[in-house]
Order: C-alpha cells, then structure tokens, then sequence
C-alpha cells in the first residue's frame, strides 16, 4: 500500500522521468518524488533538437516538458545537475556522484536514457566533431549549421539514421553542402529496409545532398584543431568543415550494471531487462524510455526503443506501477519524422528479415501514400507519409494481428477502419 512516508526517486531528467513526476502526482501520490537529472537544464523533450529548435523555428523555452515553476508548485525536488553514481539495492538508497549524499528510496525508477555512440577513429578531438543528444548540442549545432550555410561550408555526417537525415535536412535548409556517410546500402535500411530507405536517398539529393554508402569514416582529418576532411575505408576523402557522429546511441546502464540488475543482451536492445509492468529484476525498481527492454507479446520479443513515444507512454506507465496498479506495457512502437516538406509517422516494428513483403498504398512516386510490411499476410508496421490521421486504423491492423487482404489493404478507396476484424 503506497502511502505519504513513502519516497520514490527518479533517476533522469528527461520525458521519461518527468512525465512520471507528473503522474505520480497526478494519480494522487502524496509521498516524496525526487527527480533527479544530470544536466543543468530543465527536463525537455527530444524530437525539437534535430527538428524545429535545430533549424530556428522553435523557442527555446518550447522544449521543455514543464515550466519551471511546476515542479516547485507540484512538490517535486528537482535535483539539476546531480548524477547518481551508486545504488544500494540492500539499504535501498542511491548515492549522489557530488557530495556522497544518500537518499532513500521506497520505489526507484531508473530513466536514464541513451548516450550517442562515438567514433573510434582518429580526430575525434577536433573542435568540429559533433554529437546531437542534449540541449547544449542542439545550441551548438544550430549556430554551426547557419555559420556552415553563410560561409558555403561543408559537413559530413556519419550515419543515415533518422538523427543523421534530420541534421542533414536542417543543414541543406541553413544553406550548408552535405555528405553523408553510410555502411548500409540505403538510409534507415535497419528499420525501413530497403524498399523505403531509397525513397528518403531519393529526397535528399533532390535537396543537394550527396551520399556515400557501403563506407565508413576511418580518419577526420584535421589542422590547428580544425577539421579540413574526412576519410572513408573506401579510399574517399570527403572535404569538411565539420562532422557530425550520427551512428545511433546506447543504453545507460552502467548504474544498473554496477547494481547487479539483469541487462538485455545486444540482440535486444542492451537495455535493462524489465517485465510487461516495466519492473526490473529488483521488484523496487523499474526503468522506462530510452533504457529499459520490455517484452511485447504482439511481436514476440522483446524491445528496446529509443523514439519519444515510448518515453511519454513508458514514464507514466512505470509510475503507475510504481503505485501498484494493474500495468502491462504494450504500446506499438510509433515515431515521426519530419524532412524539408515530407513528414512521415511509423508504427509498429519490421526490421529487414522479419518481413516478407512491403505493401504500398497511395501514390509512391508523390510522396503521398502509406507503407505496410507484412509477414505471411499480418501487417507488422506502417508508415503514412504526408498522409495523415491514419495512425489509430494502421495501429489497430498491427494489434488485430491477423492476415488482411492485400488487394484491399493497397486500395486508398477502401477505409483502413473497414479492415480492421
């Protein structure tokens, strides 16, 4: 029985984490919340950093998940800054990095996010070596980015994901020449495969962008701390002023590690291991968002997923357990995308192998229409692209798990609700 002695700690500051504030308070827990987060910054949302703040369209003060006055109004002790180094599972507390300081916990939630994966090549310390993660990245980068497209200057990027298209998109909007430097085939291939990745390397060089697949960056090239060019193991050399590593991020577990919690191998994800009510292997402790890889009976896995939906939906799914309600995390992975004047929103999860054909909807060519994989007939995942208000109907044909039938399904006439058994 939850009650007002009780004290539930968050560590991570991002949307996970607050939006679990939030619903602990919401929900009418009267105990402590102690939230604490390692930036300086408010807690904010991620999307706006690759999208709208990253090209000037967007308020900095748009980011954040709350003002910030909310947390004082809400009695939530907002700890910026603080890192936590150390978690007691016996005592039950978790120890700040700083000071040494222990707090004790009743319930503890570990949102501790993703971290980008770096570059191990030589030249990573040039000053215009470039992650995109935090706030203070995306502030960087956005003053790179409009220096870059005043000067006619030049980035590569390392990676054709979607952070990697995104900054790509906003450099050629700045007014910048861009590169990208990809090992796969087509863009996003791990999660489109190849059918739609070659859709996005179509629109991007429409814009001006140039491509290097089948490479990967061995040696940024550099003088008096500055990059001048970036070599590839294809034997290119790529003229740069700047660099971008966009090759994907991973897990923070190292605190979960150290605490001896169970940690998902890389095949699924990394991350740390929790069941459907997002509890770790310690009935105390739970995780969400970025970190945590939680089983899905719809695809018969488990899942680790980094995208914004899964943050908004997984924090307040944890606190809610936290409290002891009936939870099983199920949500179908969603995210979306926006680049130049093609915006696309994807549900499900279909990673190249798992599907057996790719169905389209609408008028490819146009860049109007909706994707689905499927496999032996269920409709796995689908991406509207400038198409919109299908995403409950795509997600219902996910969930009802079941052959559909295929001429219909590619048919625009036939209403997505009327597939659904």
């Amino acid at each position: 029985m939850v009650d007002a002695d009780q004290t539930f700690v968050i560590v991570g500051g991002g949307l996970a984490g607050a939006k679990a504030a939030e619903t602990l308070r919401a929900e009418g827990f009267t105990g402590r919340v102690i939230l604490i987060c390692d930036e300086r910054d408010h807690p904010y949302e991620r999307p706006p950093l690759s999208k709208g703040y990253l090209l000037g369209k967007e308020e900095r003060d748009s980011v954040f998940v709350h003002e910030p006055s909310w947390y004082a109004r809400n009695d939530v002790e907002l700890h910026l800054g603080q890192t936590v180094d150390a978690i007691d599972r016996t005592a039950r507390t978790v120890r700040f990095g700083e000071d040494g300081t222990l707090v004790h916990y009743d319930k503890l939630l570990l949102a501790t996010g993703a971290e980008p994966r770096r570059l191990d090549i030589p030249g990573t310390d040039l000053a215009g070596v470039h992650h995109l993660r935090r706030l203070a990245h995306a502030e960087r980068l956005k003053g790179v980015l409009a220096a870059l497209g005043r000067d006619n200057g030049h980035i590569v990027i390392a990676g054709a994901g979607w952070i990697g298209l995104e900054v790509a998109a906003a450099a050629r909007e700045y007014g910048a020449e861009v590169t990208v430097v990809e090992h796969n085939p087509t863009p996003l291939y791990g999660v489109l495969g190849p059918e739609l990745g070659n859709l996005f390397a179509e629109l991007h060089r429409e814009h001006g962008v140039r491509f290097d697949f089948g490479a990967r960056l061995t040696e940024i090239v550099g003088q008096d701390g500055m990059v001048l060019a970036a070599r590839t193991d294809t034997g290119e050399e790529h003229p740069a002023h700047d660099v971008l590593a966009a090759i994907g991020a991973a897990p923070r577990v190292a605190l979960a590690e150290a605490a001896g919690l169970e940690i998902a191998d890389r095949a699924h994800g990394g991350g740390i291991v929790v069941d459907e009510r997002l509890r770790t292997s310690d009935p105390d402790i739970y995780a969400a968002g970025d970190v945590a890889s939680f089983p899905h009976a719809l695809f018969d896995t488990s899942l680790r997923v980094e995208h914004w939906a899964n943050a908004l939906n997984g924090g307040p799914a944890a606190a809610r357990a936290m409290l002891g309600q009936d939870v099983t995390y199920d949500r179908v992975p969603y995210f979306f995308s926006d680049q130049y004047d093609m915006g696309m929103e994807y549900s499900g999860w279909a990673p190249p192998g798992s599907y057996d054909e790719v169905v389209i909807r609408g008028d490819a060519g146009k860049r109007e229409f909706i994707a689905f994989w499927l496999k032996e007939g269920r409709v796995l995942a689908g991406m509207n692209v400038n198409v919109w208000d299908v995403t409950d109907p795509i997600q219902s044909l996910i969930r009802m798990a079941a052959p559909v039938d295929r001429e219909r399904l590619a048919d625009p006439h036939v209403p997505l609700e009327s597939l659904v058994a």
